[in-house]
């Protein structure tokens, strides 16, 4: 879509569901603010999506960062930043491998205040390279929590590195009902994001299974849109409202800790911004 019309298309979005902000607070924990959504969904506007549909603070990483620092700045009360290994989208396949990498995480870690290291794509034995590593020490260093888009297999061996690690699954891994509840239970520093994924819920109700599993772990699923890009920034809304609506067959209070208490509990109060030297 030309950048023009899609722009055009955002403020009918925007408008549309400006009325939803009323409802059901949303924690969305899976946005990207991408160097190709700059020009197309500027900072203004992504924030006036966000708010338009409902959304009380969102979790944030970009290729490259300064993505993130614009949302930051525009809205710093609504924007939960997370540093995101990539410089930008061709990073996704090769930066397991490459040392650069390390080098721009250590950077961006001197100048800004963050609350977690992702959304990375990872898989498999790719996690006990080098740069995987270090970045999970430098997770550790700050205190971050890793967003990791990855199988099962990878999030153990991310434990394995760092025991005490907090991680956020990316997707609920792309796993089913019974394989997500098995690893909640294994590991008690492990949530779930349930973005891009439409399997779990049908009808406006969650599948029997998802619900069991939300019930028995109510405090460990968020919500999440994934803009991974610049097209689903329309989908922000929608997936807001279609969230509220499955979200009305649990017990209320479950459904406010997925739809926000959860992600609010998890990061706590913005990062404090760090000092200029």
């Amino acid at each position: 879509m030309k950048p023009a019309l899609m722009l055009a298309a955002l403020a009918l979005v925007h408008l549309a569901e400006s009325a939803h902000a009323a409802e059901l607070p949303i924690f969305d924990a899976h946005i990207h603010y991408s160097h190709d959504a700059w020009s197309v969904v500027p900072p203004k506007q992504a924030v006036e999506i966000l708010r338009g549909s409902g959304v009380k603070r969102a979790l944030v990483s970009s290729s490259n960062d300064e993505g993130t620092q614009m949302l930051a700045a525009e809205a710093p009360d609504l924007i939960v930043p997370e540093l995101r290994p990539y410089r930008t989208r061709a990073d996704t396949a090769g930066w397991v491998r490459d040392p650069a990498i390390v080098t721009y995480l250590e950077e961006r870690l001197r100048r800004h205040s963050y609350v977690a290291i992702g959304e990375f794509h990872l898989y498999g034995a790719d996690a006990d390279l080098p740069v995987p590593r270090r970045m999970v020490q430098l997770a550790r260093q700050h205190g971050l929590m890793l967003h990791a888009h990855s199988d099962a297999d990878t999030v153990e061996r991310l434990f394995a590195q760092w025991p005490e690690a907090r991680i956020l699954w990316a997707h609920a891994g792309f796993e089913k009902a019974e394989s997500v509840r098995a690893m909640l239970r294994k590991h008690t520093n492990l949530w779930a994001d349930l973005a891009y994924r439409t399997d779990y819920a049908s009808n406006g109700k969650p599948l029997p299974e998802w619900r069991e599993v939300f019930l028995e772990f109510p405090d460990r699923f968020m919500l999440g849109t994934d803009t991974y890009v610049p097209e689903r920034w329309r989908m922000v809304a929608e997936n807001a409202r279609w969230s509220r609506e499955w979200l009305k067959d649990l017990p209320p209070e479950v459904a406010e800790r997925i739809a926000w208490k959860n992600g609010d509990a998890l990061f706590g109060e913005m990062v404090k911004p760090k000092a200029r030297d």
